[in-house]
């Protein structure tokens, strides 16, 4: 299926988004995700399934100013 990674396509077969942060390598914290605009916490991740066409926003904190 293709998804959607901050704007970019990308083709996958993972079933959810805790795979999915995991195949990213995404850290423990300092990390947020949105599906299709709205916020998901971490604690939903394994029980949120990724779908063909969705739009997700990953952003990571930085330090800095």
């Amino acid at each position: 299926m293709e998804i959607y990674i901050n704007n970019k396509p990308v083709t996958t077969e993972l079933s959810n988004l805790n795979a999915l942060a995991a195949q990213l390598s995404l850290p423990e914290r300092g990390v947020a995700v949105a599906v299709n605009g709205k916020m998901v916490p971490r604690e939903l991740w394994e029980q949120t399934p990724l779908c063909e066409g969705q739009q997700i926003v990953v952003i990571k904190a930085a330090c800095g100013g």
